[in-house]
């Protein structure tokens, strides 16, 4: 209850994609935004948007994972053809209109996939900020307390 007596309403996906646009400016992204772990729950549960996991397969499987964001591995050595077979498994995955949440470990690879993805023609790329075990100790997906599980 908020401090009126009114139940609280839960937040907008507008008001959310605002708040990421605005970021991107403050921060001077080169892609759509970027959202809170939180956030990112929000509008994958209002299905305005799908979280896609660029951790590697170990990381995913052992350390955890979003429920229902597929795993599309970012190529940690950056070579080029590993790069655009990254691109063409999220074109072949997902339509480039769709808004898409990118989570890492801790918000820097997922920071590359949204950047490359919307220099791809990807518009909607968002990266989710602090990443899924987080970069700094109390952040990110786990210890905002969002759900997740291992296997």
């Amino acid at each position: 209850m908020n401090d009126t007596g009114n139940a609280a309403r839960p937040e907008k996906a507008e008001d959310i994609i605002a708040r990421a646009d605005e970021r991107k400016l403050v921060m001077g992204l080169r892609y759509a935004g970027a959202v809170t772990p939180a956030e990112a729950w929000a509008l994958q549960g209002e299905g305005v948007a799908q979280i896609v996991d660029v951790r590697t397969a170990p990381e995913w499987q052992d350390v955890g994972h979003v429920p229902e964001a597929p795993l599309i591995e970012w190529p940690r050595d950056g070579a080029d053809d590993a790069l655009k077979a990254f691109v063409a498994k999220v074109a072949e995955t997902f339509d480039r209109e769709r808004p898409l949440l990118f989570l890492c470990r801790s918000g820097v690879r997922s920071h590359h996939a949204a950047e490359l993805l919307t220099h791809a023609g990807f518009a909607r790329a968002y990266n989710i900020l602090e990443g899924f075990e987080g970069n700094a100790p109390g952040k990110g997906w786990r210890a905002a307390g969002l759900p997740w599980k291992k296997g």
